[in-house]
C-alpha cells in the first residue's frame, strides 16, 4: 500500500500542476483573507480565523478535484493499470494507497495555512484566537479534505478522462456539502425533518467538529463517508 501511496505523491509534483495548484489555494486564501474587503480579517477589530474555516471548504472543492483526478483516470488511459494488477496487492491495497498518497498532499498544502493562524495571534493586542476554537477547525478541515478526496478518487475511478473526472469531484463534493442543507429549507421540511436532513450533509458535521468539541458522531459521519467511495472505487477496480 505504501508503495502506490508514494507514487501517488511523486505523480503529483511530477509535473508544475501539482507546485501550481497548491500555490494558487494558499495565493487565493491569502487574497480573500488579508486583501479583499467583506472577507478581510483585518477589518474585524478581533482575532478570528471564521472567514478562512468558512472560505477553505469552497477553495477546496476545486483543490481537491486537481489533487484526485489523474489518480485512477491516468491509470486507465495510459495502460499503467493493467500493469498495476500485476503486482502482488489487492484492490483494497490500491485503493488505500491512492487515498493516503492524495491526502498527503491535501495536508501538506493545509500545512502553510498554520502561518494564519500564526500572524493573528501575533498581531492581536489582547486575548488573541480561539486555540480550541481553531484546532478544531483545522481537524475539520482535514476530516473534510479526506472526505473530497475518496470522492475524488471514487470519480476518476468511473473514467479514463480526467477532465470529466474533475467535474464529477467537484459536482458531488458541492452535493454532499451543501446540498442537504440547502434541501433541509424547503419548506416541506419545515416539521423537524430539516434537522436529520442536515445531518445527511458534510457542513453539519464540519461546522459541528469547527467548534472545537469533537463529537464521535461527527468522526463516525466522516469515516463512513470515507468508506462507502472508497468501497465503490474498490467494486470499479474490481470490474476492470
Amino acid at each position: 500500500m505504501w508503495i502506490i501511496c508514494s507514487k501517488e505523491w511523486k505523480q503529483f509534483f511530477s509535473s508544475l500542476t501539482g507546485y501550481i495548484a497548491i500555490v494558487l489555494f494558499l495565493l487565493l486564501m491569502g487574497l480573500f483573507l488579508f486583501v479583499f474587503p467583506g472577507s478581510n480579517i483585518l477589518e474585524y477589530g478581533y482575532a478570528t480565523l471564521d472567514s478562512f474555516f468558512s472560505l477553505a471548504p469552497w477553495v477546496m472543492l476545486f483543490l481537491v478535484p486537481t489533487i484526485t483526478m489523474r489518480s485512477v483516470a491516468d491509470e486507465y488511459k495510459t495502460g499503467t493499470f493493467e500493469l498495476l494488477k500485476t503486482l502482488p496487492l489487492t484492490n483494497q491495497q490500491v485503493v488505500w494507497g491512492k487515498f493516503f498518497g492524495c491526502l498527503l498532499v491535501v495536508a501538506i498544502a493545509l500545512l502553510p495555512t498554520i502561518v494564519y493562524a500564526v500572524s493573528i495571534q501575533q498581531l492581536s493586542a489582547k486575548g488573541g484566537i480561539d486555540i480550541g476554537g481553531t484546532i478544531g477547525s483545522y481537524l475539520g478541515l482535514l476530516f473534510l479534505g479526506a472526505v473530497y478526496t475518496a470522492v475524488g478518487i471514487c470519480m476518476s475511478s468511473f473514467t479514463n478522462n480526467t477532465v470529466v473526472a474533475f467535474i464529477a469531484s467537484a459536482f458531488v463534493c458541492f452535493l454532499l456539502y451543501s446540498g442537504f442543507e440547502a434541501l433541509s429549507q424547503l419548506p416541506v421540511f419545515a416539521n423537524g425533518v430539516d434537522y436529520y436532513i442536515q445531518m445527511l450533509g458534510i457542513s453539519f458535521h464540519y461546522k459541528s467538529i469547527s467548534r472545537g468539541v469533537v463529537d464521535t458522531r461527527d468522526v463516525l459521519y466522516f469515516v463512513m463517508v470515507i468508506v462507502f467511495f472508497l468501497f465503490i472505487t474498490q467494486r470499479n477496480l474490481l470490474k476492470r
